[in-house]
């Protein structure tokens, strides 16, 4: 368990040394535990996902998001860093079909549930009080058949309202936790400094002590001062020569790098990609700025001629109170599919061409393209 929560926290980005250096019997370390559990608190949020997740859902909800991914980037890193060694490309091959399978069915999973929910919805209509609402969801349509199950629901609820009650009370009480924090990182600092200038009082007392006994300890003491320094000399000067020699080689590479390219193809390649970020820049000034929606909706079942009264289709977030039609949604997402096609087979051309210039690299190899 020890283990398991240092490499939990290093994976989060917490890089205290002071941390992983404590004994794996957990006898010691309350504090760094303490600093490691504020950190977590600040960094991740980590009360406001615990309530996130341990949310009662009492509607049907779905999942929208419409932020844009920074896919080009992660893909211009992933290129630059290059694999570390040899994969088959069969197995990268099967994988490929494995997922396309898994993703057929959840997809297929995916249509089924939908199906039913606008079978209940459909069915139930008109019977709900809210008449925003107008249907009942799953979970009420349930309480409807088993009304046993009444308690046990209500219990969730109840607790919920604790959790939701105790979160309001340490949203008041938080600053002065974090103040208190401070305090106990003032302390843990000054703790580090008196025993780093313990660690040397101690050393530099040894010292005369030693002199004072061996006659032969100043003249051997001031040898060693001096091989130190001459030490640290060599030691900036091999700094310095592998810095040379790093740049020279890598100028070297540079150079080569450039000959073996077809300068040509490079230079269009910029331009193109320069032309794309300017018609994206005009294509974002141009537009009107669209609030990106993100987070949980409850669907809604809307009639065409209630849809038109009410604005949208209805939609329950965690923000505010906002309508979302599925129209709208669909069209969004079919605009990114187009746009991701696009880069997709801009990707793939390029491929191509890396392959061509490979193969034209190689002797006595014939390259046949798909």
């Amino acid at each position: 368990q020890v283990k398991f929560v240092k490499w939990a926290l290093w994976y989060h980005g917490y890089g205290r040394r002071q941390l992983q250096r404590l004994p794996a019997d957990g006898s010691a370390g309350s504090r760094e535990l303490l600093l490691a559990f504020s950190w977590l608190l600040h960094s991740l949020g980590l009360l406001e996902q615990l309530l996130a997740l341990n949310r009662l859902q009492t509607g049907d909800e779905a999942a929208v998001c419409s932020c844009e991914d920074e896919l080009p980037n992660s893909q211009e890193g992933a290129a630059e860093a290059g694999p570390e060694g040899r994969v088959d490309v069969r197995y990268l091959q099967w994988l490929n079909g494995r997922l396309r399978l898994q993703w057929c069915s959840l997809h297929a999973q995916h249509q089924e549930q939908c199906k039913l929910l606008h079978k209940i919805h459909l069915f139930t209509s008109g019977s709900h009080v809210d008449q925003n609402l107008g249907h009942f969801s799953v979970t009420e349509t349930d309480l409807i058949r088993q009304p046993e199950n009444y308690k046990q629901l209500l219990q969730l609820l109840e607790s919920e309202a604790m959790q939701l009650e105790a979160f309001l009370e340490w949203k008041q009480l938080e600053p002065v936790y974090w103040q208190w924090m401070e305090t106990v990182l003032d302390n843990m600092a000054e703790e580090g400094n008196t025993s780093e200038s313990q660690d040397a009082h101690v050393d530099k007392r040894r010292l005369p002590e030693v002199i004072s006994c061996c006659p032969w300890a100043d003249k051997l003491t001031g040898q060693m001062d001096r091989l130190g320094r001459d030490l640290m000399v060599l030691q900036e000067q091999l700094h310095q020569l592998v810095a040379q020699r790093k740049a020279a080689w890598w100028e070297k590479v540079a150079a080569r790098e450039e000959l073996q390219k077809e300068r040509f193809s490079a230079t269009a390649r910029k331009i193109q990609e320069s032309v794309d970020l300017k018609l994206r820049g005009l294509v974002s000034l141009g537009a009107p700025q669209k609030k990106e929606m993100h987070g949980s909706c409850r669907l809604v079942l809307r009639s065409k001629a209630t849809a038109s009264k009410v604005g949208f289709g209805g939609c329950v977030s965690q923000e505010a109170v906002l309508a979302v039609s599925a129209a709208e949604v669909i069209r969004e997402l079919q605009v990114r599919g187009s746009s991701l096609q696009r880069e997709l087979q801009q990707l793939r051309q390029q491929c191509r061409h890396r392959l061509g210039e490979v193969a034209e690299g190689l002797e006595g190899v014939i390259c046949i393209s798909p």
